[in-house]
Order: structure tokens, then C-alpha cells, then sequence
């Protein structure tokens, strides 16, 4: 590594991409043309977003993916340095780099579309850089916006280098079953626990439920975010439910990603998983009181200066 970056405790691999976000009173139906009240880009993707929320909270962290060699790639490589974020691992792709559209209604919900772009390229060359970026590291932190080879491929590496796995499977849809084995945390929200068990995710009780049948397929702890609804957590000692922070929410764009890489930092500090879930309870209420993505997302400091509020979990029933 290069002595202007430490060592990173956290390696992301994963997708970046940019966002076009637009805010609308509500979604256009088919064959209507709607004028959006407010339109910005910001710099996004799940991977992205979760290096910079991680990199806020503190923690040293090396970005792995790719972008294209156009205006948007050099924009978010340049917002990953300007955090902290050592980008020197990705890569430039001959595709664009990846856009997202998203629009937000006056209800603070978000409608995406994807189009994946250079992240639809990553594989080998990208899982062998990922092997270099994590010496000394303690977590590797997965989502499913890049190819599922490549994301089997990194897990096996860092499984085998003794990193915590931390996948957030989405966008949902169906893992190989030894991609189960190799993770160590599972986080994701209810409607990829109910694609993912086969369950419905109605409550925190049958958020329990799909979340233990998902533990136990191999990894140690499922955490299943549920909004305003709470958390809930299952681990081999109990199914566990954690109230969430009454906000009023402008954008809940990047809530999810805001709260897994609050939660990879505090992990990499050493917390506790139960500590780690609290504050990333307390990041991501802050975050959708906020527009658009990475701008959205709190710093350690914000956080620090926050009044104490307890965040008690609840023991629940598997």
C-alpha cells in the first residue's frame, strides 16, 4: 500500500454508480410526463455508498470495483479520496460507468433504476486486487450490484484470509448455496428476507422467524431492517429486537447502506454486534432526515454529539 493510505480495516467490493435523482410529488403513471420538482446528480451505488458511510464513521477503508473511463467514473473516485476512501483499487472499465435514476416522492419513498454499466464487468482482475487490498483487514463488506461469481469469488478470498464477511444481498435474488457458508453477517430488509426464506415479513416477530430460517443456513448473524418498524437480529443466543428512532423522513435513499457501513465500522473497532446495530439505528434516522445518498450520510462526529438515547432490544421468539 501506498504510505498516503493505512492499511484498510474494511474493504468494500461492490458497485458505484452515479444518481440521477429526481423529486416528484408522486410516481408518474404509464404514458405520463410528470415535471420533477428538483433534479441533482450525486455519487452512489451500494458499494460506494456503504465505503463512504464506513469511511464516515472512522474506519480506514479500500474501495474494489469499477467505473468507466468518463466524467461520472472520475467524480466518484474523486468523492471516495475526498472521504478518506482509498479508490486506487478500481479499476477503469471500456463501459460506462453505472447510472442509477431515482425518484423521490413527496412520501420520502424511492423508485430505482439501474443500469449497471462498468459493474456488470467485474470479476477476476477485480477479485485479485481485492486479495491484495485485504492484508491486515478485518471485514469485507458484499452486495449483489456486481456479478454473483465475482461476489462468491471475493467471499471465498476473505473467508480464507479470516475476514468477517458482511453480505447485504441485494438487489435480491437467489444465492448459491456455498455462498451461505462464507458469510459471516447477513444484513438486508424485508422484502429480501421474505424472497430469500420464503416467509412474509410482516412484523418484528415474523422478522424473527425469517431471519433464524436464514441463520440457519451458515451464517453467524442475520440482521433484518425494517424501517420505521426497528431491527431484528438472529444470532445462535436469541432473536432480538431493536426499536427504531422516530424521525421525519425526507429521502430514505442510502438509509440501508448507511446503517451497514455504520455498522462494518464499529465492527472494526471492536464493538459489539448489539452496539454496532444501535448506532447504525441512530446513522441511518439521521441520514433519511436528509436528500439524495452520500450526501446524506452522518460523520462519527454528528453521531458523538447526538443527545444519548437508549436503544433497548427486545427478546423474541424464533
Amino acid at each position: 500500500m501506498n504510505p498516503d493510505h493505512a492499511t484498510p480495516e474494511v474493504v468494500v467490493f461492490g458497485s458505484l454508480n452515479m444518481d440521477l435523482v429526481l423529486r416528484v410529488p408522486r410516481v408518474p403513471d404509464a404514458g405520463e410526463t410528470l415535471q420533477a420538482r428538483s433534479f441533482m446528480s450525486n455519487p452512489g451505488g451500494k458499494g460506494a455508498n456503504q465505503a463512504t458511510a464506513c469511511a464516515r464513521q472512522g474506519a480506514r477503508v479500500a474501495m474494489v470495483g469499477r467505473v468507466g473511463n468518463d466524467a461520472f467514473g472520475l467524480a466518484l473516485k474523486a468523492s471516495l479520496e475526498a472521504d478518506g476512501v482509498d479508490a486506487r483499487p478500481v479499476a477503469t472499465d471500456a463501459a460506462a460507468t453505472g447510472v442509477a435514476l431515482i425518484m423521490v416522492d413527496d412520501g420520502a419513498q424511492n423508485r430505482i433504476v439501474l443500469n449497471p454499466g462498468a459493474n456488470a464487468s467485474v470479476g477476476s482482475e477485480d477479485t485479485q486486487r481485492l486479495r491484495r487490498a485485504l492484508a491486515g483487514a478485518r471485514i469485507l463488506s458484499l452486495q449483489l450490484e456486481v456479478p454473483m461469481p465475482a461476489v462468491c469469488e471475493a467471499a471465498a478470498i476473505a473467508h480464507a484470509a479470516g475476514c468477517t464477511v458482511v453480505l447485504n444481498p441485494a438487489p435480491a435474488q437467489t444465492l448459491p448455496d456455498a455462498l451461505w457458508a462464507l458469510v459471516g453477517i447477513v444484513v438486508l430488509n424485508e422484502t429480501e428476507a421474505a424472497m430469500l426464506s420464503g416467509m412474509a415479513v410482516r412484523d418484528a416477530s415474523s422478522a424473527a422467524r425469517a431471519a433464524d430460517a436464514l441463520r440457519r443456513r451458515g451464517p453467524a448473524q442475520v440482521i433484518l431492517t425494517m424501517g420505521g418498524d426497528g431491527v431484528v437480529i438472529a444470532d445462535a443466543g436469541a432473536c432480538r429486537h431493536f426499536p427504531a428512532l422516530a424521525v421525519q423522513a425526507v429521502d430514505t435513499t442510502a438509509a440501508g447502506d448507511t446503517f451497514i457501513g455504520t455498522l462494518c465500522a464499529a465492527l472494526a473497532r471492536g464493538d459489539a454486534i448489539d452496539a454496532g446495530i444501535a448506532l447504525g439505528i441512530q446513522a441511518a434516522a439521521l441520514c433519511v432526515t436528509r436528500a439524495g445518498a452520500q450526501v446524506s450520510m452522518p460523520c462519527r462526529q454528528e453521531l458523538l454529539a447526538l443527545p444519548a438515547v437508549p436503544l433497548p432490544s427486545v427478546v423474541l421468539p424464533r
